[in-house]
């Protein structure tokens, strides 16, 4: 068998796999060992699938991914995040869907300590529709603006999705954080357009709260520094160059620890917190070494370069090519979950994109908000399973429904991702070294 031919049947075989339940990094490790066994024999498959696991680890950038997701359960385990939803309800609730509003305001505080996205549907599925099922809001307006929501994790820095992609493509990860934030602020802002269509269309979805004092609303402030410091602290030190992103993540996580210590965190909390972050790490390190073995069998097959040259070659313009490659993301998206998604393709995908002259840093933004859509569209859209797990009594087919309006809200997020390339890049471009 060719190497071409081989790389294809690679391919194949790795999809069949995860379509049939294997997880990504079994899969990925199983067929790059095999292929790469095939062609080059025992000794180059075991010893490559040996080298790997250190050699794409042992890198001071990979340290940051660890911190980030310390960051973010600790914050959950505080309490803090309870704290960011009252102030945004305190300062918004009077809008029209003014709760709906505060939610995904709370989210995206989540976010901006977090980097989970599932874990901000769950924490929000709790904490959020109780509240707005007790002020009359429309159940499925609730849970999908809590699903919506939580897919801000995955753009807002500190991004753990964006840090994975920088570690497969070896793109700066402080640039990529600071990509993501005015692509999420522009996420929010739609989100809330949204909202307010929906609820000025039927008033009756989401019924107006009491107004609040102002004395109030500068009481819930206090609610939320330690959010607004734990961010300002990770962009403002990358982007000015004072500090590196594992050394910014370090700095915001002690700041985390200090404030769940202030908040008289058990210490049972405290180790659940650790014990997640560990799990969570060990199982994103698992995914980028399989797959990391799986991209250097498809290497020696030549299989990458052979598409660029395809693709390139293509007599039509590049962005008839994104259009299929963004075609091709929100199908796959439906039925993969975003990792698997992003690691499965990223290996012949890639190559191509640059090939035809697009930004790396704008593509790994692209590429996330592409997978923010695949997390609440149907049948497999993982934040609304979420939702309905933590909610049972929600039906699946109602989180879709609720969801369903922000769709369109996501087309035209991603239509100005594209039109406007420079709303990804100016900070990363003018970051300071």
């Amino acid at each position: 068998m060719d190497p071409l031919t081989l790389g294809i049947v690679g391919i194949i075989l790795l999809v069949v796999m995860i379509f049939l339940g294997v997880p990504v990094a079994y899969a990925s490790a199983f067929v790059g060992i095999s292929g790469l066994f095939i062609m080059r024999g025992s000794l180059t498959a075991f010893g490559l699938a040996g080298i790997i696991p250190y050699a794409n680890s042992a890198s001071y950038s990979f340290s940051v991914l660890p911190l980030f997701i310390a960051i973010g359960f600790l914050a959950l385990y505080a309490g803090i995040t309870s704290g960011a939803y009252e102030a945004a309800r305190i300062w918004v609730g009077r809008a029209p869907g003014g709760l709906a509003t505060a939610t995904i305001f709370a989210s995206a505080s989540f976010a901006a300590v977090s980097g989970a996205s599932t874990a901000s549907a769950s924490v929000f599925t709790r904490l959020a529709i109780p509240e707005m099922e007790e002020r009359g809001y429309d159940r499925k307006l609730a849970a999908g603006v809590v699903a919506v929501g939580g897919t801000l994790a995955a753009l807002i820095p500190p991004s753990a999705i964006l840090v994975i992609y920088g570690i497969i493509v070896e793109e700066s990860i402080g640039r990529l954080l600071l990509a993501g934030l005015v692509p999420g602020l522009i996420s929010i802002v739609v989100y809330i357009v949204v909202i307010t269509i929906v609820v000025k269309v039927n008033p009756s979805l989401a019924p107006r709260l009491e107004p609040t004092s102002l004395f109030k609303k500068l009481q819930a402030l206090t609610k939320v520094w330690g959010v607004l410091a734990v961010v300002g602290i990770i962009l403002g030190g990358i982007y000015l160059g004072w500090m590196t992103p594992t050394e910014s993540a370090a700095i915001g996580a002690a700041i985390i620890l200090g404030m769940a210590m202030f908040k008289r965190m058990s210490f049972a909390n405290l180790r659940d917190g650790m014990l997640e972050t560990i799990k969570t790490t060990a199982m994103i390190f698992m995914v980028i070494w399989g797959v990391m073995v799986f991209v250097r069998f498809l290497a020696f097959t030549g299989l990458p370069a052979e598409i660029t040259a395809l693709v390139t070659g293509l007599d039509v313009p590049p962005i008839v090519i994104l259009f299929g490659v963004i075609v091709m993301y929100i199908l796959m998206g439906m039925i993969l979950d975003g990792l698997g998604m992003m690691m499965l393709t990223l290996p012949v995908i890639y190559p191509a994109i640059i090939g035809l002259g697009y930004d790396p840093i704008w593509f790994g933004v692209l590429l996330v908000k592409l997978i923010e859509v695949g997390m609440i569209t149907p049948p497999v859209g993982l934040n609304c399973y979420v939702v309905h797990g933590v909610r049972p009594d929600i039906p699946l087919g109602e989180v879709f429904k609720g969801v369903t309006p922000f769709l369109f809200g996501e087309a035209v997020i991603i239509g100005i991702l594209v039109a406007f390339p420079e709303v990804v890049l100016f900070l990363p471009n003018n970051m300071m070294n």
